[in-house]
Order: structure tokens, then C-alpha cells, then sequence
């Protein structure tokens, strides 16, 4: 089941106004992701910590960024402060995940008079995913066939089957570096219309910026690639990294809970389904999520007799890391989540190049 957050009483507005009147701001995640004075007058709220840190890469020092989701907290849902609201009824532009992720979305900029440019960097993006993974992932253009309707979906992450059903597509598209370099370009397109005077150093940055995500999927393709297909096995807490598996040819197994979301709850049945699994394909390791208590997983992992990597060892997927962290930009995420997959296979990651070295 979706969460969706309550209309926000008028009480909550009227704090939000009393905010704006002693100088209050919404708050960022982390001292690196702290909004610094800037050459363009836009105001700009993101929602999720990576499209926030697409942003602040896009923007540089030229505008403010805004970020909602917080550090490991889940992007499923979201429950407004006052400040956040008088935020969100300031901006110019709201950058949005898209693909069907904030779900919370509409009802948020309702609630707070919301009347800038909301941009969906999700657009372009090949959607894919409704839950039944086909774990054959032998070529290229299997993978192509798999994703025939994506060019069908609409900007809710929602296509229709071939008995004209309603499906919802998985929204955690950032998962592939890939897709990750459409998002910031659809950032700084957006941007630079909103923005004319500044638009040459928004696509600049995201330029470099698009650099250094390419050189990133190049080092996770050519280091997975060391590890023999039949050995990539996953298992995770929740349905995030369907396009991680797919852009890498790794076997997603299963997960703990079998949903895009992360609220879902799975049942026994399920569960032993996939303890089956685990054992009959021989998978070693079951990766929990920063965003996600791991008890479900140490218990799935103790009754399938195989480890379970939480804590530091976590991976990011729903949110990235506070600052300090080894997950707290969506490279540096990327690495983290890469290596630890990597040592759970027996395998070590190539050397990183050098620009994209945190």
C-alpha cells in the first residue's frame, strides 16, 4: 500500500508564515548540502537526496537547493514541516524524482500554495520493473524486449498491460548511473528556461558533472564484470535496485519485502519462498538498506544460514547518507554500494579513476 500524507492543517500554514516572519528556512540534510548565497535569484527545492545532490552538482554556486528527504529516510512518503512548507510555497522549482516515486507529492504543493515549475527528471527515462524480475538475464537484447511498454508510461511510473490493466513501473531509477545522467540533464535544461541568464553554467556543470557519472558506470560495469555471471546473486530489503541488476547483469534473487515500497509487509509464505530460493541458488549474502531496519533481513538471513551485510555495510538506495558518511553523495553511494556487493561475491572493485575519487 502507498503512503500518502494527510491535507496539512491550516494551523501548519499559519506556523509556516510565522517561520518565514523570524527569518526560519527549511533545513538541509548536512553541512555539505547546505544552500550557499548564489548568483540567480531562483528558489529551488528538491525532493529526494539524490536528485538534490543532481541539483546542487547543476547549480554549483549559482542558486540555492532546498532538500526534503533526509538522510536515510525513506522516499515514500514525507510529512512537511513548517518550515518546508513555507519553502515549498516559495519556490520557483520543485525538482522531483518522477517515475511514481513521490507519491506525496501533489498533496504537499497543494497544501502550500505551491505555484513555481515542477520539474520531473524522470522523463526519458526507459521505465521498467512491476515486480516480476526474469532472472535470465543473458543478453542485451532480451533486456531490450523486456522493456518494449516503457516508452508507454506516463509521468506517474504507470503503463498499461496487455488487458488494459493499470501497472505501476519501479520508480528507483537513479539506481543506474545511466539513468542518472538523463535526470541531471533534464535538471539543467529545466533550469536554464527558468533561469536564461545562468544557463550556460548549469549545462557546464552538469557537463562535468555527466562526465564523472559516466566514468562511474564504466567502473561498476568493468569491476562486476569480473565476477562470473552465475555468481552475481542478489538479495535486498526491498525492490530498489532493478535497474542496478539490469544495467550490470546481476540475478536479483529477491527481496525482503517483495514491493517498490519500503512499508510493505511480506508474507510468511513469501518469506519461505525466498529462504528457498537463497539456498537453492547458492546466494551468500543478503544486503540490507541504510533506510530500512534490518531485522527482517538478519532473520531471513539466519534461517537461510547466510550473511547479512547492515549497518556501515548497509547499501543506499531510498536515501543517501548524512554527510560523513560513505554514502553522502550519490557517487560516493555508488561506490559504497558496488564495493560491499563486490566483498559479499569474494571479488574486490577495480581502482577508481581518478575525478571521481571522493
Amino acid at each position: 500500500m502507498k503512503k500518502t500524507v494527510l491535507a496539512v492543517p491550516v494551523a501548519l500554514l499559519a506556523a509556516a508564515a510565522l517561520a518565514g516572519c523570524a527569518g526560519g528556512t527549511a533545513a538541509s540534510s548536512s553541512s555539505s548540502s547546505r544552500p550557499s548565497a548564489g548568483k540567480s535569484d531562483l528558489a529551488i527545492v528538491a525532493t529526494t537526496t539524490q536528485v538534490a545532490d543532481f541539483t546542487r552538482n547543476v547549480v554549483g554556486d549559482l542558486a540555492q537547493v532546498t532538500q526534503l528527504i533526509q538522510p536515510n529516510a525513506s522516499a515514500h512518503s514525507f510529512d512537511p514541516t513548517a518550515a518546508e512548507l513555507l519553502a515549498i510555497s516559495q519556490a520557483d522549482v520543485i525538482v522531483e524524482s518522477g517515475a511514481g516515486l513521490e507519491t506525496w507529492l501533489s498533496k504537499v504543493t497543494e497544501a502550500a500554495g505551491f505555484k513555481g515549475t515542477l520539474v520531473d527528471s524522470s522523463q526519458g527515462v526507459e521505465l521498467g520493473g512491476d515486480g516480476d524480475h526474469d532472472h535470465d538475464h543473458g543478453d542485451d537484447a532480451d533486456h531490450a524486449d523486456d522493456h518494449d511498454d516503457a516508452d508507454h508510461a506516463d509521468a506517474d511510473g504507470h503503463t498499461e498491460n496487455e488487458s488494459g490493466q493499470e501497472e505501476s513501473k519501479n520508480p528507483h531509477i537513479w539506481m543506474d548511473p545511466a539513468n542518472a545522467i538523463i535526470m541531471v540533464t533534464n535538471i539543467a535544461d529545466a533550469l536554464a528556461d527558468k533561469d536564461p541568464t545562468n544557463a550556460a553554467g548549469f549545462k557546464k556543470n552538469a557537463e562535468t558533472y555527466n562526465a564523472k557519472l559516466k566514468k562511474l558506470d564504466e567502473w561498476i560495469a568493468d569491476s562486476v564484470d569480473q565476477v562470473p555471471a552465475d555468481k552475481r546473486l542478489m538479495v535486498s530489503n526491498h525492490d530498489a535496485f532493478y535497474y542496478y541488476t539490469q544495467a550490470f547483469d546481476i540475478d536479483f534473487v529477491g527481496s525482503i519485502i517483495p514491493n517498490f515500497e519500503d512499508n510493505a509487509e511480506p508474507s510468511a509464505a513469501q518469506i519461505q519462498d525466498l529462504i528457498d530460493n537463497i539456498k537453492k541458488l547458492g546466494v551468500k549474502a543478503i544486503f540490507s538498506e541504510s533506510a530500512i531496519d534490518p531485522k527482517a533481513a538478519e532473520q531471513v538471513a539466519k534461517s537461510a544460514g547466510v550473511t547479512v551485510y547492515s549497518g556501515e555495510d548497509a547499501l543506499y538506495a531510498d536515501s543517501l547518507g548524512p554527510a560523513g558518511s560513505t554514502g553522502d553523495t550519490y557517487i560516493k553511494a555508488q561506490i559504497h554500494n558496488t564495493t560491499v556487493i563486490l566483498s559479499a561475491w569474494g571479488a574486490q572493485p577495480l581502482t577508481l579513476p581518478s575525478d571521481i575519487q571522493s
